[in-house]
């Protein structure tokens, strides 16, 4: 396993991250999610990203659990804060930001998480009230790191220019071969002023690991399939984007790679991609998955599958 320094911190994360949406605590039983997380550990994955969201804290409830006999020291934890945790209860405000950093730790059994993120941005609270807040959060000790996921340019901006408040080391946005948005304003952006990408979806819904077949029905137990995982995927499930992964597996096969390896190497390829999340309902998806690291794949296969992708993404 190779490691990213994440933006302008000192936290050195592996290029792999195991992400727990949807399936620990929620949509992975535990004992398999328990194998997932040690087959993560021998890999050399150091890098766990949750969010209170997830489960209604139940993702946060497992890794507390499960993570409890493992030196702190010995990984890295990143935990998010803003959808609804009850009717109440959500946004950005210094009220909730404090309430719910507090509510986290307690599940998560412990002091700190190395990485607070705010899992988008709040329109109904003023920015400056928000970096207030999660400043005081990181001067308090309950967070190493600040980052944010899915914020828009302008918003990411006026956040770096305020004076006084900690700054954002990571952004986590959705990227991978059939999402490339992010190259557009926010890599730019996040690489010019000291903040790394942890990206989600690395292997768009799954898609890219050639599971789902044109013409043919979902695997069983597979994220299609499953009405608590399902939310996502159905717009990736079209026939000529499926024709075109099936067109990717010879260029991972020339590279050596299976074609979820190919997948999350090329978005490694990005220097600002600091680590790229997965997920996994068994310990074989992650052993497989980290092989990704450290891949060194001919630039001109890149490229070809950006253009077998695009022309399978292309509408008429």
């Amino acid at each position: 396993m190779k490691y990213r320094r994440l933006g302008s911190s000192d936290l050195e994360v592996s290029e792999i991250s195991l992400g727990s949406w949807l399936t620990f605590g929620v949509g992975v039983e535990a004992d398999a999610a328990r194998r997932c997380l040690d087959a993560a550990f021998d890999q050399g994955i150091n890098f766990i990203d949750t969010a209170n969201v997830y489960g209604r804290g139940a993702a946060e409830s497992f890794l507390g659990a499960a993570l409890a006999d493992r030196p702190r020291d010995s990984y890295i934890l990143a935990t998010k804060v803003f959808f609804p945790m009850s009717d109440e209860d959500h946004g950005l405000s210094r009220t909730q930001i404090l309430k719910q950093v507090d509510a986290s730790l307690a599940r998560l059994k412990t002091d700190h998480v190395d990485l607070y993120q705010c899992h988008r941005y709040d329109d109904a609270t003023p920015l400056d009230e928000t970096m207030s807040a999660l400043t005081e959060v990181v001067r308090a000790g309950k967070a190493r790191f600040i980052g944010f996921s899915e914020w828009p340019a302008d918003k990411i901006r006026a956040a770096l220019a305020m004076n006084g408040v900690e700054k954002f080391v990571s952004s986590q946005p959705q990227y991978s071969l059939v999402h490339r948005d992010p190259e557009g304003e926010v890599i730019p952006l996040s690489a010019a002023n000291g903040i790394s990408q942890i990206v989600w979806s690395p292997l768009g819904q799954g898609v890219l690991t050639g599971k789902y077949k044109p013409g043919a029905a979902p695997p069983a137990g597979s994220r299609a399939t499953n009405g608590q995982m399902n939310q996502f995927i159905g717009g990736m499930l079209k026939p000529r984007l499926l024709e075109a992964v099936e067109q990717l597996k010879p260029l991972a096969a020339d590279a050596g790679l299976s074609l979820p390896q190919f997948a999350l190497a090329w978005v490694l390829r990005e220097s600002n991609i600091a680590s790229a999340i997965i997920g996994a309902s068994r310990p074989e998806q992650v052993i497989d998955n980290a092989g990704a690291s450290g891949a060194n794949v001919p630039p001109e296969l890149f490229v070809k599958a950006q253009e077998i992708v695009a022309a399978g993404m292309s509408v008429g």
